[in-house]
């Protein structure tokens, strides 16, 4: 699955247009490299997001092309850093 369609899925970000805008910006990452928004993410990948002076960074746990709002972060797990 693209990288800005999973991130608007898991609801790590609102909008895909919003998920397109951070990856085009640099602030996403994935495995430690910067990713464009036509990344394909699979399960195992991690993906780190800066927010201005934050950063969050997740793991893949599944891929679904939909999901509803109460099982949306059953698709990744927050690491620590």
């Amino acid at each position: 699955m693209r990288l800005d369609k999973f991130l608007k899925v898991s609801r790590l970000i609102k909008r895909r247009t919003v998920a397109n805008e951070a990856c085009d910006a640099g602030r996403v990452m994935v495995n430690g490299r910067p990713a464009k928004a036509s990344v394909q993410v699979k399960p195992g990948d991690v993906i780190e997001i800066g927010f201005g002076t934050k950063s969050v960074k997740a793991e893949v746990l599944d891929v679904q092309e939909t999901t509803r709002k109460e099982q949306a972060k059953d698709l990744f797990k927050y690491l620590e850093e």
